[in-house]
């Protein structure tokens, strides 16, 4: 039986688990039990942080893992890559993991190979934004789900906002980036020996300013295909600068009103909010999670889409109060396919964690409400 060794436990993960179970493999899952929800389900569990990649990689050498993967976790992906690279196993450099989770590193590297992306500077005791262009962006450079990210119309809001993005950064660093407006989508990308695959583009619908957390993901794009040809061009672009070489990925751009697009961030993982683990099955009938998970064991099969779906995911929060009964009545629609209320209590909504619920759907045409 084969041993897969998976970074991460929380929800997001349980996919993952789920289909390595299906497959028959045996299952070994590192996190705090905090939040662990697959400690029920893989065949081990270590409470053990997913940043102590040497604790990790003691345990790993001892049980003697086959493969090593993540899927929507950028804290997770150095130590997949590190693990990976000790135990001469498939997997991306640990070098090219810290551009592929450090949005000031990530910036640098999409400067040096030529894609087009918003301009920034790193939040350190020096920096200015005398020459920026306002309304601003700060981030978090090391978080992901809209966590620590606001958007500023005032320089007089630039400290605060610095601050809070610091706080909610792992290693309390900031990146600040001129505002790109313009509508937003994800691209689903899966490599093997540095060719790479394109499965999926996304459209996305998030909440207003200044937070812009994620409410809706919607796939195909239904953008113009001259626009989607330009995406893709620039999402091989990211991931020849991020040196992605294996496994999945997931970059994030901006289309203006004049049609431009612009990288805002990418990760050497697919994307969460069940956009890589359910949307891209459910739209183009690639299973992606097998896919990663075969990389992973060095096993590869050029992706087929066979299907020409919609599907899609709603987010409850306070925001989008009005979907809560369609997921209390999932059931009298045909095209839901998974619903869920987490959190009876409905909060407004400033990251991903301020989530109550959602529903998945497949259909032949987009889910409206």
């Amino acid at each position: 039986m084969k041993r897969l060794a998976i970074i991460g436990a929380g929800y997001l993960q349980l996919p993952l688990v789920q289909k390595a179970k299906e497959m028959g493999i045996e299952t070994h899952c590192f996190a705090w039990e905090d939040g662990a929800v697959c400690k029920s389900v893989a065949s081990f569990f270590y409470p053990i942080s997913i940043l102590n990649k040497e604790k990790i990689l003691e345990v790993c050498q001892q049980v003697q893992i086959d493969g090593i993967t993540t899927i929507a976790s950028d804290a997770s992906v150095p130590t997949v890559c590190f693990v990976a690279r000790e135990m001469k196993l498939i997997g991306n450099t640990f070098e090219d993991a810290l551009a592929a989770t450090d949005k000031y590193l990530m910036r640098k590297r999409f400067s040096e190979f030529s894609v087009s992306s918003p301009r920034f500077v790193i939040a350190d005791k020096n920096y200015s934004v005398d020459n920026f262009r306002f309304p601003l962006i700060v981030k978090p450079t090391d978080r992901s789900g809209s966590r620590g990210v606001k958007k500023i119309e005032n320089p007089n809001d630039l400290l605060e906002a610095v601050d809070r993005a610091q706080n909610e950064s792992f290693t309390q660093h900031a990146i600040i980036e001129e505002f790109i407006s313009g509508s937003e989508v994800s691209v689903e990308t899966i490599s093997w020996q540095g060719k790479h695959y394109i499965l999926a583009i996304t459209d996305k619908v998030t909440t207003e300013e200044p937070y812009f957390v994620e409410l809706e993901h919607h796939q195909p794009s239904i953008l113009a295909v001259e626009i989607q040809q330009r995406i893709k061009a620039e999402t091989l672009k990211v991931i020849t600068a991020l040196n992605i070489i294996y496994g999945a990925s997931h970059a994030e751009f901006k289309i203006t009103s004049k049609g431009e697009v612009f990288a805002i961030e990418a990760g050497a993982r697919m994307g969460g909010d069940f956009i890589g683990s359910h949307l891209v099955k459910l739209s183009t009938g690639y299973d992606f999670l097998k896919g990663v998970i075969n990389i992973s064991f060095g096993h590869f099969e050029e992706p087929i889409l066979t299907k020409k779906r919609f599907s899609g995911v709603f987010f409850l929060s306070l925001e989008t109060k009005n979907i809560k009964s369609i997921i209390e009545k999932a059931n009298n629609y045909p095209e839901i396919v998974e619903a869920k209320i987490t959190d009876n209590e409905l909060h407004s909504i400033q990251s991903s964690s301020d989530r109550s619920g959602y529903f998945i759907y497949q259909a032949d045409k987009r889910f409206k409400i």
